[in-house]
C-alpha cells in the first residue's frame, strides 16, 4: 500500500513539473494572443519564450509590412497558429480576432502580450494565476510595483503613464488598479463573453476601453506586479497624437460609465451629489467669472455678499463632488468566487 502511495506521489510530482498549468485544475486551458505590427525583430523570441504549459499561442499578423506572422511561424512551437489580416485593424482589432480564435480553441484563460519583447513570458504563470484560480476576471501587469521597474522606464514614458493612469482610473472606475494602461493582461472566457467588441475601440484606446466596458459588466480586475522590459523595440504609437485621441474618448467613456452606473442601473447618494453638485459648481464658476470680469472692466471691487454668492456654491459643490468620488471609489467591482 505504501509503495502504491509513493508511486502515485512521484507520478503526480512529475506531471506537475511537466505541466505547470495543472495547478489550476485540468479544465483550465490557457492561450496567449500576440498582436503583431512591425514586430519582426522580436516576435520569434517572444513565441519561443512562452512556457510549454500554455496550450495555444495565437499570433495575429495585423497586415504587418515586415511579415511578423511568417517570422513567428518559424518558431515551430506546438499549438502555434498564425492569423493574417489583409487590412490593418489596429491593436484592438488584432486582439479581438485573437480572442475569438482562442475561444474557438476552447481556452479558459486568454493572455494578451505584445510581440515587441517588452512583456516577459517568464511572468505568465503569475499573471494567469488569479484568473485561473477565480479570484479575478481580468488581471493586468503592474510596472509600478517595484522601484527597479520605475528606474528602467524612460522618464518621459513614466510621466506620461502616470498622468494617463489617473485619467483612466477616473474614466474606468477601477481606482485601485495602479497601472491601467499596461497591455500585459489575462482574461477569463466568461468575462469575454459579456463584452460587446463592436463597442470597444480598435486602435490604441483598446486597453482603456476594455476597462471601461469590463466595469459596466461588473468584472473584478486585479494588479500583478510585473516589471516591463525596454529595448530597441519600435513603437507605432505617437504620444502627441495619442493624447489628442485619448482625452475626448476618456471624457466620453467617463460620462457613459457614470450615466449608466448612477442614473440608469442604480440611483444612490453619489447620484444625488452629482445632480446637486454639478449645477452648483457651474453656477459658482460662471457667476464668479462674470463678476470678476465686470470688476476688471469697471475698476470697482465687488461686495462681500457678491463674492460669497460665487464662492459658497463652489465650496459646497466641491465637497459634494468629492463625496461622489469617494462613493465611486467604494463601488469598484470586487473579486468574485472561483469559476466553476
Amino acid at each position: 500500500m505504501q509503495l502504491v502511495i509513493l508511486y502515485q506521489s512521484l507520478r503526480f510530482g512529475v506531471h506537475l513539473c511537466n505541466n505547470m498549468g495543472d495547478m489550476w485544475g485540468e479544465s483550465a486551458r490557457v492561450a496567449v494572443v500576440i498582436p503583431c505590427f512591425k514586430a519582426a525583430r522580436h516576435v520569434r523570441a517572444v513565441v519561443e519564450g512562452i512556457p510549454a504549459w500554455v496550450d495555444a499561442v495565437v499570433v495575429v499578423d495585423d497586415a504587418c509590412p515586415q511579415g511578423s506572422g511568417d517570422v513567428a511561424a518559424e518558431a515551430g512551437r506546438p499549438g502555434l497558429e498564425v492569423i493574417r489580416h489583409e487590412r490593418n485593424q489596429g491593436v484592438g482589432g488584432a486582439v479581438a480576432s485573437g480572442y475569438a480564435h482562442a475561444l474557438a480553441l476552447g481556452a479558459d484563460v486568454i493572455v494578451k502580450m505584445d510581440g515587441d519583447g517588452q512583456m516577459d513570458p517568464a511572468q505568465l504563470e503569475r499573471l494567469v494565476a488569479p484568473v485561473a484560480e477565480g479570484s479575478a476576471d481580468y488581471a493586468k501587469g503592474n510596472r509600478f510595483g517595484a522601484f527597479e521597474s520605475l528606474k528602467a522606464m524612460p522618464p518621459v514614458r513614466l510621466a506620461g503613464n502616470s498622468i494617463l493612469s489617473f485619467l483612466v482610473k477616473a474614466a474606468s472606475g477601477y481606482w485601485d488598479v495602479l497601472d491601467p494602461t499596461n497591455g500585459y493582461t489575462a482574461i477569463h472566457r466568461d468575462a469575454l463573453a459579456k463584452l460587446d467588441f463592436k463597442r470597444i475601440a480598435k486602435g490604441y484606446f483598446f486597453e482603456t476601453d476594455m476597462l471601461i466596458n469590463l466595469y459596466l459588466c461588473g468584472a473584478a480586475v486585479t494588479d500583478v506586479d510585473i516589471p516591463a522590459r525596454y529595448g530597441d523595440e519600435e513603437s507605432a504609437l505617437n504620444p502627441g497624437r495619442a493624447a489628442v485621441e485619448f482625452i475626448p474618448k476618456l471624457a466620453k467613456g467617463f460620462l457613459r460609465r457614470v450615466a449608466l452606473r448612477y442614473f440608469v442601473r442604480d440611483f444612490n447618494m453619489a447620484s444625488v451629489y452629482l445632480l446637486l453638485g454639478l449645477p452648483l459648481f457651474a453656477f459658482g464658476l460662471g457667476f464668479g467669472a462674470m463678476e470678476w470680469a465686470d470688476s476688471i472692466a469697471t475698476g470697482e471691487p465687488k461686495s462681500a455678499g457678491t463674492i460669497m454668492l460665487a464662492a459658497l456654491p463652489l465650496i459646497v459643490s466641491f465637497q459634494m463632488l468629492l463625496q461622489a468620488v469617494q462613493i465611486d471609489m467604494g463601488n469598484v467591482p470586487r473579486k468574485k468566487p472561483p469559476h466553476h
